[in-house]
C-alpha cells in the first residue's frame, strides 16, 4: 500500500515540474484513489483488530467487505495507470513511464494477495504462510513488459458499437468508458441501475456493461428486467464485478448475462469478450432478419397461392395430397359475359382493353372475397364464380345471387369510369358439381358437370343487363327475391327449360 502511495506521488511531481496538463489529471486520480486505499486499509485493519468474529458467517462477511473496500481504489489505480502507460508510449518521459508502470504493478501485487486471503481463508495457516502459499507472479518482471498499446494486434470490427457503462463509481465508469472510446466504441454512462433502465428506454444500445454492486438498483435486478422487457431482452450484457464471486457468476450468466468479468480488467481480455458478444449480437441481428425476410417471402408465396387456387386445396396440398377431386352435391355456379367486347377490344389500343378488363374484374375479385364465393375464373371477358366449393355452405344460392347483383352495379361504375357503355350477360344455376386441380404445369381449380353446363347456357341465352336463372334456383331463393319468369326457354343439350330473371333483393 506504501508503494503504492509513494509512486503515485512520485508521479504527481515529475508530472506537475514537467507541466502535463491531461496525463497529470489521470495521474491526480491515481494520487486520490491511492489515498483513499490508504484510509481504507487502516480504517479496516483497525477495526478488525478491536473486536472478536463471532462466526464463520460474520467472518465470510467481514471478508467480502474487505475486498470489495479495497478493490474500488484499487481498479481506479490499475485503469488509469494502463491508460497512462500507453499515453506515455511514444513520449520521452520514460522515467515517469517507468514509475508508472511500477504503480500498477505494486496495485496488481495488492490485489493479488487480497484475491489470495480472501479466496484461501481457512487453508492459509501460519506454517502454510511461511512457507508460501504459491510464488507472486510480478517478481524479477520488467514492469513494462506486459504493457502494449490496445490496439495492437486488435481483430478488426465490422463497425463500432453503442456501449452503455454502468457503475455506481465515478472512476470506474470514467476508465472504463475511455478505454472503450480509444478502441472506437460510442460511450454512454449511467450511474445506477435506474438510471440505467432510464437510458435504455430512450436509446437503443448493442452492449451493456453492468456493475453487480449499485446501492440504489443491484445489477442482477437490472439484467432480470431487461430479459423481461420485449425490446431490451436481445441486448447483451456483460457483469462487472469487484468480486470473483463463482455463485455470482452463474447466477448472472442463468438470468441472461452474454458474460462476467472481474475488476479491474485486462484490456486484451476486455477487448476479446466485448469484441465476442458484439460479434454474437450481429450473427443473431442477422438471423432474426434473415428470418423476417423468409416469413416475408412465405407470406408473399401464400397470398400468391391463394390468387390462384383456394385456401382448403393449397393446404391439403401443403399435407402432400397430389390428386385432389371432390363431389359436391348442392351448389351454384355463376357465369357472366359482356356483350360486344369482342368486337369492342379488336378496335379499341390493347392497353384501354387491358385496363378497362383489369379495373372491372379487380371489382369483381373484392366482391367475390366479401361475399366467400369462390372466383374460379376468366376466360377472356368471361368471369366464373361458385358456391358451395370447395366448403359446402347452406346458402350458396343466395351468395352467388347477391354476387350477380353486385357484378351489374360494379358494371355500371366502371362505365362511367372509363366512358364506355358494356353490358353484360349472366346465367345461375344450382346443382351437383365436381371440382378439383388439374394440370402439373400452371394447374389451376376448376369445377365440371351438368350444373357448370346449364349456367353457361343460361348465361348465353340471357339479356343484357338480365340476370337468368333456373327453376332450381328459384326454388331455394324463396321470397327473399324480386323474380320475373321469362317462362320456357331452349337450352342446347338440354331441350325445354323454365327460366326467371332475378330483378333486386327484397
Amino acid at each position: 500500500m506504501h508503494a503504492i502511495i509513494g509512486y503515485a506521488e512520485i508521479a504527481h511531481e515529475e508530472s506537475r515540474r514537467r507541466g502535463l496538463v491531461e496525463p497529470g489529471r489521470d495521474i491526480e486520480r491515481i494520487v486520490a484513489a491511492a489515498r483513499m486505499l490508504g484510509d481504507r486499509v487502516g480504517r479496516l485493519l483497525s477495526w478488525r483488530d478491536d473486536r472478536q468474529v463471532d462466526s464463520q458467517a460474520t467472518a465470510a462477511s467481514e471478508q467480502q467487505a474487505l475486498h470489495h473496500e479495497l478493490r474500488t481504489p484499487l481498479n481506479a489505480v490499475i485503469g488509469y495507470g494502463e491508460m497512462l502507460i500507453e499515453d506515455l508510449a511514444d513520449t520521452g518521459f520514460t522515467d515517469l513511464r517507468s514509475d508508472i508502470a511500477r504503480l500498477r504493478t505494486s496495485a496488481l501485487e495488492l490485489l493479488w494477495h487480497l484475491d489470495a486471503v480472501i479466496r484461501f481463508p481457512s487453508t492459509r495457516s501460519r506454517a502454510g504462510a511461511d512457507a508460501g502459499v504459491s510464488p507472486l507472479p510480478f517478481a524479477g518482471q520488467d514492469p513494462l513488459r506486459d504493457i502494449s498499446p490496445p490496439t495492437a494486434g486488435a481483430p478488426e470490427r465490422e463497425s463500432a458499437g453503442h456501449v452503455l457503462v454502468v457503475d455506481d463509481i465515478e472512476a470506474n465508469r470514467d476508465v472504463l468508458s475511455r478505454r472503450l472510446a480509444r478502441e472506437g466504441y460510442r460511450v454512454a454512462v449511467a450511474d445506477g441501475g435506474c438510471q440505467a433502465l432510464e437510458t435504455l428506454a430512450k436509446e437503443d444500445f448493442d452492449l451493456v456493461l453492468l456493475d453487480l454492486m449499485m446501492p440504489d438498483l443491484d445489477g442482477l435486478e437490472v439484467l432480470v428486467r431487461m430479459k423481461a422487457d420485449e425490446r431490451l431482452r436481445r441486448v447483451p450484457v456483460i457483469m462487472i464485478s469487484a468480486l470473483d464471486e463463482a455463485q455470482g457468476a452463474i447466477r448472472c450468466i442463468e438470468a441472461g448475462a452474454e458474460d462476467y468479468l472481474t475488476k479491474p480488467f485486462d484490456p486484451v481480455l476486455l477487448r476479446a469478450r466485448i469484441n465476442a458478444s458484439l460479434g454474437k449480437k450481429r450473427w443473431r441481428d442477422q438471423e432474426r432478419q434473415y428470418l423476417t425476410r423468409l416469413e416475408e417471402e412465405a407470406a408473399r408465396f401464400e397470398r400468391l397461392l391463394l390468387s390462384i387456387l383456394p385456401k382448403p386445396v393449397i393446404d391439403r396440398l401443403g399435407q402432400g395430397e397430389v390428386l385432389i377431386a371432390d363431389r359436391f352435391d348442392e351448389a351454384t355456379v355463376l357465369f357472366s359475359d359482356l356483350i360486344g367486347f369482342t368486337a369492342r377490344s379488336a378496335a379499341a389500343a390493347p392497353a384501354e382493353v387491358v385496363r378497362y378488363l383489369n379495373r372491372l374484374f379487380s371489382e369483381f375479385d373484392a366482391l367475390a372475397v366479401e361475399l366467400d364465393v369462390e372466383k374460379i375464373k376468366t376466360i377472356g371477358d368471361a368471369y366464373l364464380v361458385a358456391a358451395g366449393v370447395p366448403r359446402a355452405r347452406r346458402d350458396h344460392c343466395n351468395a352467388v345471387v347477391q354476387m350477380a347483383l353486385g357484378m351489374l352495379a360494379k358494371l355500371e361504375l366502371v362505365n362511367r369510369e372509363f366512358g364506355w357503355s358494356f353490358e353484360m350477360r349472366i346465367g345461375i344455376h344450382s346443382g351437383p358439381v365436381v371440382a378439383g386441380i388439374i394440370g402439373k404445369h400452371r394447374f389451376a381449380y376448376d369445377i365440371w358437370g351438368d350444373t357448370v353446363n346449364v349456367a353457361n347456357r343460361l348465361e348465353a341465352g340471357s339479356l343484357a343487363n338480365r340476370i337468368q336463372v333456373s327453376e332450381a334456383v328459384v326454388e331455394q331463393l324463396g321470397d327473399g327475391y324480386e323474380i320475373e319468369p321469362r317462362g320456357a326457354i331452349d337450352l342446347k343439350g338440354k331441350g325445354s327449360v323454365r327460366a326467371y330473371f332475378v330483378i333486386r333483393s327484397r
